[in-house]
Parts: C-alpha cells; structure tokens; sequence
C-alpha cells in the first residue's frame, strides 16, 4: 500500500482543545495554592511561620463570643457562616499572612464596626463549634475589647470643636443602623450628614446604652471643652472608633482588653 494511501486511511487527528478562560483561572489558582501551601509548611517546619504570625493573629479583633484566642483559632473551622449573617458585613476572614489565623474571621473596627445592636448577635447563633459563645462568663455580657481614647490630643470634644458633614467622608462604605431611620435596615454613614455644635458621634452613634459618655474637662460653665469616658458597659464593637471624624482616630478598640485592665 502507498504511503498516500496509508495516509488517507489513517484517521484525523482531533484539534488541540483550548482551555476557556475560567479553566485557566482555575488551573493558575490551583497552581498558587499549591505554591503557597509548600512556602507556609516549609516555614512551619522551620519554626518561622507560626511565630511571626501568632502575635499578629492576637491583634485581630474577633467577633462577639470569641473564646480565648488559642482556643478560639482551635476551634473555628473557618466555615463562614459567620460572615454570612453579619447585617453589616463586618466580619471578614484573615488570608494566609495570619498564619495560624489564616481563614479566620475578625473585624477591622475602622473600616466597619460591629453591628452589636442586631438580634440575639446573629453570628454567634450561626457558629457551628462554640468558637463564638454566650458562655464565656455567665455574669458579664458578650465582650469584644474595650474603647480607649489612644490619641486625646486629637479628640474635637476635648477641642470644644463640632463637626458638620459626613463622618467619614462622601466614599466611606461603612453602614450602621440609624434607630430613627430605620432600626431594621443598616444605611451607609455618608448619607447621613451631620450638625454638631460640639463633636459627640462616638457617644451618639454606640449602640450600647451609657457605654461612653461626654464629661466637662472642667467646672468653667463657658468651657466646651467634654473629654470621652468609657465606662464597665463598653463591650468594644468598635462603633466609636469606625464613626470618629478624626483621621487616624482618636479613640480605638483594644482586643479581647477589660474594663479596669491597666
């Protein structure tokens, strides 16, 4: 038989098929898991990773309920269930830089507080584990940290300053649920300006009722001048320092910190 004939015999061969783009973003996540995966072990195995990062996961503010941290990075499956019910989506989940944080849900208070006036603190409901719990001390209520006025100087209260406007600009995203707007519904705090004689937002805004309150720096009745106090109620859900005009914030949430802790 002719090499022609053997050739027409011989069957089609099939075009290369060509991945679609989304095959292809798979293949490169997969591919960077992968990579990722062998960097984190290697660093583990050495010693290095678990160290440089446990210190950094302890900063992180957790949601309400969190049981002690070491316990609490244990126990958390890293299931998201809480960041799906949180009505304001302040919950996030910490990427591998955590180290053993890594998946891990906590709140950055800045750029959106916790929403600790929404029923029954829905993600603690939601946590399949007990990584959340009412449980942790019976005769106190659910904590997170605790306000502290870190930057006094900057405080416009303690100026004897008001403030008009938008807290935190005309492009924050952060929401919060204005109870004579609408208590169900969480709105962005760029759309509710405001007109202040004297600043009091981390006052008015917190949710928790007498957690921090404006007192007179001194006897003088012309004196405007009211500095922030918190007191034993505060459970740290980081209201008053996502809602503070001032840049960088003069009050600020300290992780897992007690009332009375020096």
């Amino acid at each position: 038989m002719s090499d022609e004939a053997s050739k027409g015999n011989a069957p089609a061969k099939k075009p290369k098929k060509r991945m679609s783009r989304r095959e292809r973003e798979r293949r490169r996540a997969l591919v960077l898991s992968i990579l990722t995966g062998g960097a984190v072990v290697g660093l583990g195995l050495a010693g290095y990773y678990p160290v440089m990062t446990y210190a950094k996961a302890e900063d992180r503010l957790r949601p309400p309920g969190a049981i002690e941290e070491r316990e609490f990075l244990a126990a958390c499956i890293k299931c998201g269930q809480c960041v799906q019910v949180c009505p304001v989506e302040a919950i996030i989940l910490a990427d591998f830089e955590d180290g053993f944080g890594n998946g891990v849900p906590h709140i950055v208070a800045r750029d959106q507080a916790c929403d600790f006036s929404c029923d029954a603190v829905q993600c603690i409901l939601a946590c399949p584990t007990g990584a959340l719990t009412h449980e942790i001390d019976k005769k106190e209520q659910v904590r997170m940290g605790l306000a502290v006025l870190t930057r006094p100087d900057t405080c416009l209260a303690r100026k004897g300053l008001g403030f008009k406007g938008t807290a935190r600009g005309d492009d924050f995203p952060g929401l919060h649920r204005y109870i004579e707007v609408d208590r169900w519904n969480p709105i962005r705090i760029a759309d509710h300006p405001y007109d202040l004689e004297l600043c009091d937002l981390c006052v008015r805004e917190c949710p928790i009722k007498d957690a921090i309150r404006l007192e007179p720096m001194s006897d003088d009745p012309n004196d405007k001048r009211k500095t922030p106090v918190v007191t034993d109620k505060c459970v740290g859900c980081g209201m008053c320092e996502m809602i503070c005009p001032v840049d960088p914030p003069s009050i600020e949430i300290i992780p897992r910190k007690k009332y009375g802790e020096a």
